[in-house]
C-alpha cells in the first residue's frame, strides 16, 4: 500500500536516489544533484502555494520511506497531466498504479479537473500498463525532441476519452 504526501526539503536526498540509475533511463538521462533535489522541492512547495494552484506534487510512499515522485498539472481549466517516477529498486509492486489511481481520484474531484493526459516513452511498457491499470486509453502519440535533436514517438493516454 502507498500513500502520498507533501514533499519537504529532508527529502532531497530520497528524491536525488529516485532520479538516478534506469529511472531515468526515459527521463532526462541524467541524475539529479542534491543541490538540483533540493532546488525542485522548493520550486514545488513554491507551487503548492500558489493561487490558484496549478500544479500538486507528492512524494509516493511505501515500505516506510519516499520511493517516487508523481504529479499533476493543471494546462487548463478542464485539463491536467499525470508524471510520476518510481525508485528502480521498488519497480514491479503496483506502487506506481495505486499513487495514480489517489491521483485520478484528486484530480477529477478535489483539483475540478474534467480530463487527464499522460504519455511514456515507447521503451518503457510498464508505464502503459500503470496508465491502462489507472483507468487511462492509449490515444495516439506525441514526438518529443531528445537532447541530441532526435525525435522520440512518445506514448499519450487520455482519460476519459472525449
Amino acid at each position: 500500500m502507498v500513500t502520498l504526501r507533501a514533499l519537504a526539503l529532508e527529502d532531497a536526498p530520497a528524491l536525488a536516489r529516485i532520479y538516478s540509475g534506469a529511472s531515468i533511463r526515459h527521463t532526462t538521462g541524467k541524475p539529479l544533484t542534491l543541490d538540483q533535489a533540493h532546488e525542485k522541492i522548493r520550486t514545488a512547495l513554491a507551487r503548492a502555494a500558489e493561487t490558484p494552484r496549478a500544479q500538486w506534487s507528492w512524494g509516493i510512499v511505501a515500505t516506510g520511506e519516499m520511493i517516487g515522485l508523481i504529479a499533476l498539472r493543471r494546462r487548463s481549466p478542464s485539463l491536467g497531466t499525470l508524471s510520476y517516477i518510481l525508485r528502480e529498486d521498488t519497480w514491479g509492486h503496483g506502487y506506481t498504479t495505486q499513487a495514480a489511481q489517489h491521483v485520478v481520484d484528486f484530480a477529477f474531484t478535489t483539483a475540478g479537473l474534467e480530463r487527464l493526459e499522460a504519455m511514456h516513452h515507447p521503451d518503457n511498457p510498464a508505464s502503459s500498463r500503470v496508465l491502462t491499470k489507472a483507468g487511462f486509453t492509449r490515444t495516439g502519440t506525441c514526438d518529443r525532441h531528445a537532447e541530441n535533436g532526435t525525435a522520440v514517438a512518445y506514448q499519450v493516454y487520455t482519460l476519459p476519452l472525449l
